[in-house]
Parts: C-alpha cells; sequence; structure tokens
C-alpha cells in the first residue's frame, strides 16, 4: 500500500467537500524579520509594537499578507499540489490580527467545479478559512485554481460555478478591535498623506522596483511550506520555475509604501488575477488606482479601495489591450480595501 500522496487531481474533487489541512503552525517573530527580510516592508503598524500600541493595538502584529501566506501554504497539498495555474481570488477578509505566538490551521471547503473543454483540466473554486488556537476565523477568502487530471476518462463533473461579490462594501470589512488612529504618528509612519487626500480615480505611480531572484523565491515558497510543483520542479515547467504569485504580491504590497505609507492594514480582498507569469530574472514595479473610499464608525480611520498592479515593464498605469486582455507586462492586478488614518 502506498504511503506517499501525490496529491489531488481534478477528478478527486466535488462539490462540498470539506478538506481539512495538515500542518497547525505556531507563527513567531521568525516570520516577521525573514518576511521583512525578503520584502522591502515598511509599513510602521507592522514593524513596530510602540507604534502600534499608540495606535490601541497590543503589539505588532504580523504582517497581513505574512498571515495569508501561512494559511494559503496550508493549503497547497490538497488544492493545488497539481495546479496549473492560481485563477484568482475573491470576498477576502481579514478578521482578526494575528500576533506572535498564534498558532493558525486551515480549512477549505469545494464550492464549484468545471472541467475545461481539453479534458485534460478543470477549474476548482474553493472558500479557504484560517483559524487560530481559539478556533476564531482570521482570515477568509475564495480563490479558483486549474488542476490536472491524472485519469482523462474520469467523467467530466456537473459544472458548479458559484455567484461570488465582485466585490465587499465597507460594511463587510472588520476594524480590528482597539484600534484607533486619533493619535497617529505621521512622522514616524513616513508620510503626511491621510485618508481625505486621496481622491477617487487617482492614480499613484510608486516609482521603485525589485529585480526577483530566484534564491528569494525558493526561500519564501519554503517558508510558506508552499510545496506547489511548478515552484520547485523544472519539468514542470522548463523555461523556469514559476513564482508564487503571493511572491509577486507582497512584494507589489511593499513597493506601494511609496505613496501609500499609510495605508496601514488590508482588511479585504475584492478579488485578484495574476495575469502573466512570473519568472526569476523580472523587474517588479509597482502603480496603485484609488477605486472606492468609505468612512467608518471607529476613531480616526477611513477605509480606502486599491487597484494594486504589478507590472514587468512598460509605462504605470497601463493595464489592458483594446480587445480587453492584460498586455503581456502585467504581473498582478489586486482589488483591496486597507485602512488609513483620518
Amino acid at each position: 500500500m502506498a504511503k506517499t500522496n501525490p496529491g489531488r487531481f481534478f477528478e478527486d474533487y466535488a462539490v462540498g467537500q470539506v478538506l481539512h489541512h495538515p500542518v497547525p503552525r505556531t507563527v513567531t517573530n521568525g516570520e516577521r524579520a525573514l518576511y521583512h527580510a525578503l520584502y522591502p516592508s515598511r509599513h510602521a503598524l507592522y514593524s513596530s509594537d510602540e507604534f502600534a500600541r499608540s495606535c490601541g493595538l497590543p503589539q505588532s502584529p504580523v504582517d497581513d499578507l505574512a498571515a495569508f501566506h501561512v494559511v494559503f501554504g496550508k493549503t497547497v497539498p490538497d488544492v493545488s499540489l497539481n495546479a496549473v495555474a492560481n485563477l484568482g481570488y475573491a470576498e477576502g477578509r481579514w478578521l482578526g490580527p494575528v500576533y506572535p505566538g498564534d498558532t493558525l490551521r486551515s480549512e477549505s471547503e469545494v464550492i464549484g467545479l468545471k472541467q475545461n473543454s481539453n479534458g485534460k483540466t478543470g477549474v476548482v473554486w474553493v472558500r479557504t478559512k484560517g483559524l487560530n488556537q481559539r478556533e476564531e476565523v482570521v482570515i477568509e477568502y475564495v480563490r479558483w485554481v486549474m488542476v490536472r487530471k491524472s485519469n482523462l476518462d474520469a467523467p467530466a463533473p456537473e459544472t458548479v460555478i458559484p455567484e461570488l461579490n465582485k466585490a465587499l462594501s465597507a460594511q463587510d470589512l472588520v476594524v480590528p478591535k482597539g484600534l484607533d488612529f486619533s493619535n497617529y504618528n505621521f512622522l514616524q509612519a513616513g508620510e503626511t498623506h491621510r485618508w481625505g487626500d486621496y481622491a477617487i480615480g487617482e492614480t499613484i505611480d510608486h516609482v521603485d522596483g525589485v529585480t526577483v531572484e530566484e534564491a528569494e523565491h525558493m526561500l519564501a515558497t519554503r517558508l510558506w511550506q508552499n510545496t506547489a510543483k511548478v515552484h520547485f520542479d523544472l519539468t514542470f515547467r522548463p523555461e523556469g520555475r514559476l513564482i508564487y504569485g503571493g511572491h509577486v504580491i507582497s512584494m507589489a504590497r511593499a513597493l506601494s509604501y511609496n505613496g501609500l505609507a499609510n495605508a496601514q492594514m488590508i482588511v479585504g480582498l475584492n478579488g485578484g488575477a495574476h495575469a502573466n507569469p512570473c519568472f526569476a530574472g523580472q523587474t517588479i514595479k509597482a502603480w496603485s488606482e484609488v477605486l472606492d473610499k468609505a468612512d467608518t464608525d471607529v476613531p480616526g480611520v477611513g477605509a480606502i479601495r486599491l487597484r494594486l498592479v504589478a507590472n514587468n515593464g512598460g509605462a504605470p498605469f497601463e493595464l489592458k489591450s483594446e480587445d480587453g486582455r492584460y498586455l503581456p507586462q502585467v504581473l498582478l492586478d489586486l482589488d483591496v480595501w486597507a485602512l488609513m488614518p483620518k
């Protein structure tokens, strides 16, 4: 009897199936240090315990995307080990901060299936939850992936495509308990731009760029325990190891500090697309567009909806061609809600 696990293939999924992902992981300050070593991340709330306390939190949380990567990484052996590509995200919410010492685990429910016309692959939709040691859901999101079939003769399942919200409303967002930007220290944060200084439709070129190195990508995927074969095994992508999409997300988020230093916490993920593959040697640059703004009932805290785009070359603010397809230099198109001092 085989004791190894080849991972799930498309024909192994069924709508309603619940996947309990091993292995729980206790998050420490080591994850924070490595995250900041991998990405030029400088948002003050995630860098300083004292800054976080001045904003009403007990200490500095683990970066929102670091927590996301931990939860996401747990799901890979069950959801995307045999994936061709990670296609998109929707309805993502950060429901509570993750602090050093918290233990996270993940579980997912299959909510949609659609076999592709080639009969060799299919799309799987899952809703994933990340829970802490108190069984509190701290992160939830939907993602969909294209997964290979192992048995090409396996019958196609009934097509179920879930109805997903195109965007979260401001009322769907959860502001962390205790957060208060009334006495926000703009000098320590690094920029003076408040929520009211941004206008819907405004675009921001984040100016800086970072060239992706294969070594850092390998470190990142191991750090997040992301075992997807396309990130490790060159026989799956002879042209190069596919860079983990979350690596591109974190790099773009870190670059966005220049112009959005006060967009401190990501609390909502409306949607996202890895528009084109990223490989080592490409240089990531980023730009943002303000899509919406909303007030909150928390002192000094406003919500801002941002489109965050990462590209590899080309001018900023260019996204799609006339036929509606992403331009070849566009790597990421992400739609998020963030919290910002008013």
